[in-house]
This record gives C-alpha cells, sequence and structure tokens, in this order.
C-alpha cells in the first residue's frame, strides 16, 4: 500500500485550522477528505480532529453535526487511527472545566483543566513555540526519527491534566510552570496539544509519522 491510498477524514465542525492541516496531510497522501457532517464519513482509513476555541463550543458542534455516534463506531469499535491536534486531543477526555462542565467522549480517562502555572512568569493562553519531551517509557510513533524532545508550537489555555490521566497514555510532556500534557495515545487513537501544522519541519514529521503508521495498518 503506497500513501495514495489511504484516504484520510478531516472532521470540519466549524472550528479547526482546516485548511493549513489539510495542506500539511496532502504532502503525504492524496486522499484527503472533509468531513462536515458525520452521515458522510463512510470508512475512512483514518480520523484526524482538529480545533481551536472552546471545549464546550466544540463538542456541541460536534453532536449538532452527528459526528459523536459515526466516530464512536470508527474509533473504537473498529479500530481506525484517530489523531485529535488541540481541542482534538481534549475532546477525548471525560469532561472538561472550561466555561462550566461539558462532558467529553469519554476515549480516555481524563479531565480537561486551565493550566495553573506556579508564578507569574508563565502566562496562560500558553501561546507560541515550546520545548517537549518525549516519554522514554512509552511508544514512539508520532516522534520516530527524533532524539529526546522536539520543539513545538502551542496555543491554549486548557490542557488534559496529567494527574487525572494515566501515565502510560502520556507520550511526551511539556513546561509552562507547570507539567502540560503534550500528547497521549491510547491504541489506536492520538493526541496532541500542540499544533503540527503550525510547527514547521518538526510539526510535518509528526503528520507524516502518523500517515505512515495509517499506511502500515497500524501497530496493534
Amino acid at each position: 500500500m503506497n500513501m495514495g491510498d489511504i484516504t484520510v477524514a478531516l472532521i470540519d465542525y466549524n472550528m479547526g485550522n482546516i485548511r493549513s492541516i489539510k495542506n500539511a496531510l496532502e504532502i503525504f497522501t492524496e486522499n484527503v477528505r472533509v468531513v462536515s457532517e458525520g452521515a458522510e464519513l463512510g470508512s475512512p482509513s483514518a480520523v484526524v480532529v482538529p480545533g481551536v476555541g472552546s471545549f464546550g463550543d466544540g463538542i456541541k458542534n460536534l453532536r449538532q453535526q452527528g459526528f459523536i455516534e459515526p466516530l464512536c463506531e470508527l474509533i473504537v469499535d473498529r479500530k481506525i487511527p484517530y489523531l485529535g491536534i488541540c481541542l482534538g486531543l481534549q475532546f477525548l477526555a471525560d469532561q472538561s472545566t472550561e466555561q462550566g462542565v461539558h462532558d467529553g467522549l469519554g476515549w480516555i480517562s481524563g479531565e480537561v483543566t486551565r493550566i495553573m502555572p506556579q508564578n507569574q512568569k508563565h502566562r496562560v493562553p500558553h501561546m507560541g513555540w515550546n520545548s517537549v519531551r518525549f516519554a522514554s517509557d512509552t511508544d514512539t510513533v508520532l516522534f520516530r526519527e527524533f532524539d529526546t524532545n522536539g520543539t513545538f508550537y502551542f496555543v491554549h489555555s486548557y490542557h488534559l491534566d496529567p494527574e487525572t490521566i494515566e501515565h502510560n497514555q502520556i507520550t511526551s510532556t511539556s513546561w509552562h510552570g507547570t507539567k502540560v500534557t503534550a500528547s497521549i495515545r491510547q491504541n489506536n487513537i492520538f493526541g496532541v496539544q500542540f499544533h503540527p501544522e503550525k510547527s514547521q519541519a518538526a510539526g510535518l514529521k509528526v503528520i507524516e509519522n502518523f500517515v505512515q503508521y495509517v499506511n502500515r495498518g497500524g501497530d496493534l
């Protein structure tokens, strides 16, 4: 199977960097299909959910556009590879406390909370380039051919609180006055808090690694 054989469904729920992430994906695969309704999902090889904005608005849009049930069938039941970016990672949690309490997809046991730096040097939102340290005792699918760390671009005020998630699901962390969950993995489900589509060569490598993983049919 070559990279042109896979189909990536890019979920458009009116809150994502659709054009930027689509352009980045199309460097590595010809078949990127933007989907704006759950009924249109079909049977893709992988699903990518980007996102910018508040958790409550985002999860509401996903529900209104009919994505929740078909995504659960594809990702949880059929084990199709999933890559969540920023909000796309946060949606995986049980709930978020951003602007009230909102239920997430519940695919990852954990809570999305506001970043609480331990000093005034680090401001919220966490915005700009930051170093990411990869966990040495977890898989490195997204970070193949990296060393022990990389630098990526972040824009967020909330994150999947590392105190509420299983340690072995965290594949990298960053520091912004407190430990920030930078990426996670649970089987076929991947999420990154940073924006690979804005992270130049390092970000493109993460996207390439995900596409290669999909192209291999996963490694479960």
